[in-house]
């Protein structure tokens, strides 16, 4: 039986295109508003068509010393240029990027996912000193 572990691919996001950036402070205060921003395709462009696009970004947190992951956002990138007319005839496109405000109370891990509609999921992570 597979698990996520088996199936979730990741990398180095300046060499591989599928993989999410964090975008987010190296350290915060308790409780203090920062912004997140995750991104598909940051120094390499992803494609964005019918054809071959990312369909959404998932934002996780793992506190120190915390038995459970927290989902923080969740991203849906839901026009890639269809339309009645054809493939990539449409008038919009998503861009696999999106920015969140959070408070965190902990140090801990931003995990990121990304799903491609042809090259399945990728992962990325970041830590965050919280003080």
């Amino acid at each position: 039986m597979k698990k996520f572990a088996d199936v979730l691919q990741s990398g180095d996001w300046k060499a591989e295109k599928h993989v999410p950036t964090i975008l987010a402070p190296e350290t915060a205060k308790v409780d203090q508003a920062i912004e997140v921003t995750v991104h598909v395709g940051s120094d390499i462009p992803h494609p964005n068509t019918t054809e071959h696009h990312i369909r959404w970004i998932k934002l996780f947190f793992h506190p120190d010393n915390d038995k459970f992951t927290y989902e923080l956002a969740d991203f849906q990138f839901t026009a890639h240029g269809e339309a009645v007319a054809g493939a990539n005839a449409g008038p919009a496109h998503t861009e696999p990027k999106a920015t969140v405000v959070v408070k965190l109370k902990s140090s801990g891990t931003l995990m990121a996912m990304s799903y491609c509609n042809i090259h399945g999921l990728w992962e990325n992570s970041k830590r965050i000193e919280v003080q």
